[in-house]
């Protein structure tokens, strides 16, 4: 397992207390989490994480990550689930060579033997124009214009 200082799922908590454990094999408790143990899984390029939580109905073969974009931050827009269904509606931020774009998913989940996973979800992507006082995509909490602007 990689070893990342704090969990890139934003919950603002060390991996080591928060994605991780299901990245070793712990069952997540709610598809948020699952989603955002899915969502560290890309960051950290965890290929056999991601297909193995992945329904075996829209599973893709293979799931090459090399071309993978540069995701900077996470954020959960809503979250819910009905008995052994699930809804996740998700912003991720990801860095382009010459700015910020996100994709936008409203993902459904399963639960199966005590185990969620992702069926699938619909998407939209679009780049990022943040001002100069707004907050900096890359998640790092400071204003754009004091941190990524002039990048």
């Amino acid at each position: 397992m990689p070893e990342t200082p704090e969990c890139p799922c934003g919950s603002g908590r060390p991996y080591r207390d928060c994605c991780r454990r299901y990245h070793q094999g712990e069952a997540a408790p709610t598809p948020e989490a699952l989603m955002r143990s899915r969502y560290s899984a890309f960051v950290l390029k965890l290929t056999n994480y991601l297909l193995t939580t992945w329904h075996p109905d829209t599973r893709p073969a293979s799931l090459p990550l090399d071309d993978s974009p540069d995701w900077t931050s996470l954020q959960v827009l809503s979250s819910g689930e009905q008995r052994d269904s699930g809804q996740v509606h998700f912003r991720a931020v990801y860095r382009l060579p010459d700015g910020f774009g996100y994709l936008e998913e409203a993902s459904d989940f399963v639960r199966e033997d005590g185990r969620w996973l992702y069926v699938s979800g619909e998407t939209r992507e679009g780049r990022l124009d943040p001002g100069r006082n707004d907050r900096c995509p890359c998640g790092s909490g400071r204003k754009f214009k004091a941190c990524c602007l002039n990048r």
